[in-house]
């Protein structure tokens, strides 16, 4: 109760001080993006941004060979401590919303699946998806300028959130066939999930990189 009460406290008090508000466009390696930006106290101010893209990228980490449809789509709340001027500590967490939906590409009709081939006609098409592991993911990094900032400014970030990798595999089926249902398939593509699995498991962070241009109030 008396955490609570706290919070609420500083939450008021960082209200009170907001005397510099503005909105921010940005473009970098989580997509397209615009921030709002506010004063809080002295070399401190809050942001809430949006970001998103998509677009084409192939994955060949395994026997299959995926195309990938990557989907970017990023919610954050950040803190910026600013002490010396308009360089800056960035701190938050990020909401993503990342993947990249997977569809494997036949090699002259065949798919080769942990070692073992198989005709693309007995199959039909295998499909996956590499998305976050953890959606609320907390954030670091360093940056120059300030969204709140009064007049017309640039600002960028660097840093990372740390969202994790986490893979899925699957194969449907175009008609009802004895290799199509039988227990070697689903071995070999439960092997598949795990070797997709071990090859984005070091993907740890997703890196930040951006910039853009504030307009303050």
């Amino acid at each position: 109760m008396k955490t609570t009460s706290l919070i609420a406290a500083m939450l008021a008090a960082a209200a009170a001080h907001v005397s510099a508000t503005g909105i921010g466009v940005n473009v970098g390696t989580t997509g397209l993006g615009a921030d709002y930006g506010f004063d809080i106290i002295p070399t401190f101010s809050g942001r809430v941004g949006i970001s998103g893209f998509d677009y084409n990228h192939d994955v060949n980490k395994t026997n299959v060979s995926y195309h990938g449809r990557a989907k970017l789509q990023d919610l954050r709340l950040l803190l910026d401590w600013s002490p010396l001027g308009p360089f800056r500590v960035t701190g938050g967490v990020y909401g993503a919303h990342n993947r990249f939906d997977l569809t494997g590409q036949p090699t002259s009709g065949t798919y080769t699946i942990n070692g073992d081939a198989y005709r693309a006609s007995d199959i039909g098409y295998i499909n996956g998806q590499i998305k976050q592991a953890h959606s609320i993911a907390p954030y670091v990094g360093v940056g120059y300028g300030s969204v709140a900032g009064a007049g017309i400014n640039f600002y960028a970030d660097f840093g990372a959130f740390f969202q994790g990798a986490s893979a899925s595999v699957n194969a449907a089926c175009a008609a009802s066939s004895s290799t199509c249902n039988s227990s070697r398939l689903a071995q070999d593509v439960a092997a598949e999930q795990r070797h997709l699995q071990d090859s984005v498991s070091s993907f740890k962070a997703w890196p930040v990189a951006s910039i853009g241009i504030t307009v303050g109030f």
